[in-house]
């Protein structure tokens, strides 16, 4: 049985720049660039009580809230009081898995304190956190990633909730499938229609038939509808890509779909400015309404550094895409690849040539 902790900051980009300039605490923060173009990279909490959320456009935000503070983001300083978080999180353990700059796994099943459970192993780096930092973090600590993940937004922020082994039985049916990774508002409406909210109503439903309505996942919400999670905490893994896509309520053709487009680009490119590294490859990808998968990516001479930039890129890819006019699709998503670390001489080298799938 593993014991594994999962750690978010709280807030994380607002709360550094809350801590560093004392007239913003109290105060609804946005960290984004102001601009038609611009989206939110992070809101404090005062921000939030708005409906302000990371990912959403700027303009959108200062409507929603227009004494919010605009604040432009420094993420240098972000990557370094990450480091800072992260050597605190390896006094206690070698397995470290970050998810970004604010959010890691950590298996405690044998820690280097010496602490006796991983509950006690999670309140020591809270508190570290706290003290040598002057921020704040929530933990959730479970007996594998996928429930650490679901506790340490329990309590938030500032929280700790534990999930122990002999409890999992209890937890898991009243918790909302919309809870489960995976689960988004397609999948969520899938399930709703065969009855399923909560998953002890998912426990109820035979593996066969979610096979068979969900293919492969169909296993995976079988076990995860159970508590069950058998990934393990992987350390210095580096981001390789991120993406972000959505299917539609109705096929739509080609020629419909750049606000589409451009609104996950902003998705996936909020996503990117939460790692060091540089992704160099934009890839636009499609399922037609025969549910077949097309990929068209692009690789410039250097990386895209604008939203703008990454933007254009997307929509562009589609005069890649030689399908009939007609077409209708049914999913599009937008992605950053080919991810390598700043000063690597990939971060500036010349384009590869197209990929296709």
């Amino acid at each position: 049985m593993r014991k594994i902790i999962h750690v978010d900051m709280d807030a994380f980009y607002a709360s550094v720049e809350q801590r560093d300039d004392p007239q913003l605490r109290g105060r609804p923060v946005v960290v984004a660039w102001r601009g038609q173009r611009s989206v939110v990279c992070a809101a404090s909490y005062e921000a939030r009580r708005y409906g302000i959320r990371s990912a959403m456009p700027a303009v959108r935000a200062e409507r929603l809230c227009p004494d919010a503070v605009f604040v432009a983001p420094d993420f240098n300083r972000y990557r370094a009081v990450s480091r800072a978080v992260r050597e605190i999180m390896l006094r206690h353990t070698d397995l470290v898995e970050p998810l970004s700059l604010d959010e890691a796994y950590l298996d405690v099943t044998d820690n280097k304190t010496g602490l006796p459970t991983a509950t006690r192993v999670a309140k020591a780096i809270r508190e570290q956190i706290r003290t040598e930092l002057s921020l704040t973090a929530s933990a959730g600590v479970a007996p594998n990633k996928f429930l650490a993940k679901i506790a340490s937004d329990w309590n938030k922020p500032d929280g700790l909730f534990v999930i122990r082994p002999e409890e999992v039985d209890a937890f898991m049916p009243t918790l909302p499938v919309t809870r489960l990774p995976g689960v988004g508002k397609v999948t969520g409406e899938r399930l709703a229609a065969i009855g399923v909210a909560t998953c002890g109503d998912l426990q109820r439903v035979p593996l066969a038939e979610l096979e068979q309505r969900f293919g492969r996942y169909g296993a995976r919400l079988h076990q995860l509808s159970q508590g069950i999670d058998h990934s393990t905490v992987k350390p210095d893994r580096p981001t390789q890509s991120v993406s972000a896509e959505d299917t539609f309520r109705e096929d739509l053709p080609l020629s419909q779909l750049a606000p589409h487009i451009e609104a996950l680009a902003d998705k996936a490119w909020a996503a990117s400015r939460k790692t060091a590294r540089i992704g160099r490859t934009v890839v636009l990808k499609l399922k037609t309404a025969d549910f077949r998968i097309l990929t068209r990516s692009h690789t410039p001479p250097t990386p895209p550094d604008t939203l703008a930039a990454f933007r254009d890129i997307a929509l562009n890819l589609r005069e890649r895409v030689e399908l009939d006019p007609e077409t209708r699709y049914r999913l599009v998503g937008v992605g950053l690849g080919n991810f390598t670390d700043p000063g690597h001489p990939d971060a500036v080298a010349e384009p590869q040539s197209e990929l296709r799938f």
